[in-house]
């Protein structure tokens, strides 16, 4: 399993989440993240919103309700044995 460093404006220290799945929707790169390897973690679904002229990717968590259950059912279908719950 990837494993990503995150850096924040609000947090002072870095986070590391280990990537589950990558898909992108109508143009849009999306990335399941959890905070654990092993067990039930809790994940989020990141939403990459950098320019494609930056070296760096920048993610931002979906929030939106209905961008949320749509794109939990896309990570669903990938990832047989695992469920989402929002």
């Amino acid at each position: 399993m990837e494993k990503i460093r995150f850096r924040s404006e609000e947090i002072p220290e870095e986070v590391d989440f280990f990537v589950l799945e990558q898909t992108k929707v109508n143009g849009v790169s999306y990335i399941l993240v959890t905070d654990s390897e092993e067990g039930d973690a809790e994940c989020l679904i990141l939403r990459e919103t950098s320019e494609g002229t930056s070296a760096d990717s920048v993610y931002e968590i979906v929030e939106d309700d209905v961008e949320l259950t749509a794109i939990s059912k896309v990570f669903e279908e990938l990832l047989d044995d695992v469920g989402i719950e929002r």
